[in-house]
């Protein structure tokens, strides 16, 4: 994977990915839209202020990059863009729905747990429970295309790890066991009761950063 970019040029395409799913009726998104989708308070970390010349200089470079598009003229009063991220009838790179959500997620939030993914990612594509999302980190992190995502080391104190997206490069900070180790499938046989037992922390785990970010939707609700 030869694709690498800012803080900044992946928050640009996490909202047009996430606006062309979230509100399709609104999409390709004029700069004044796609400024404020940048700058949105919720579901964004960290909250940006760019300014709309600092959006048209990151989609101009997207545009020159092939990721971005602009549709101006008959039937557009303004100029409107659309990504070419992915998933585009001549692109190479495709994801599946649930993985489009995890990367739109990574783009616009930076590195969670898969708890916090199923969560989050929820308006964005259908999880079964936080397994399925376990299931397509791994997938991934190992395809013969990527890697795209990693898992970081555990922070002290943290029961879960978190995951990474690598198109903004290598992160040093990554599990000490990577590669599909890190993302092996639950054990078997005389494992069964210590794998049980990890399985019941890492889903407790779950519904703490599932209730973290209903409260936050809330106090997000409340101040807007």
């Amino acid at each position: 994977m030869n694709l690498e970019l800012t803080l900044h040029e992946t928050r640009v395409i996490g909202c047009l990915i996430e606006k062309e799913i979230t509100t399709p009726e609104q999409y390709p998104l004029s700069l004044n839209a796609l400024t404020n989708a940048c700058n949105q308070k919720s579901n964004r970390d960290p909250v940006l202020d760019l300014d709309e010349s600092g959006v048209q200089q990151l989609v101009d470079e997207l545009v020159r990059k092939r990721l971005v598009s602009e549709q101006s003229g008959y039937g557009h009063r303004v100029p409107k863009f659309q990504h070419l991220f992915c998933n585009t009838t001549f692109g190479t790179l495709q994801f599946s729905p649930q993985e489009l959500g995890i990367m739109c997620e990574l783009f616009l939030r930076g590195p969670q747990t898969s708890g916090e993914l199923r969560s989050r990612a929820s308006r964005l594509c259908r999880f079964g429970d936080v397994s399925e999302v376990e299931a397509a980190l791994a997938g991934l992190a190992q395809r013969e295309d990527g890697p795209f995502v990693v898992r970081l080391a555990r922070e002290p104190g943290k029961r879960e790890s978190r995951y990474a997206h690598l198109f903004s490069g290598e992160i040093a900070e990554t599990a000490e066991t990577d590669g599909p180790q890190a993302f092996a499938l639950p054990a078997t046989g005389t494992n069964a009761a210590g794998t049980r037992i990890e399985q019941l922390e890492r889903r407790l785990a779950d519904l703490e950063a599932e209730v973290a970010e209903l409260k936050r939707r809330i106090k997000d609700t409340a101040g807007d």
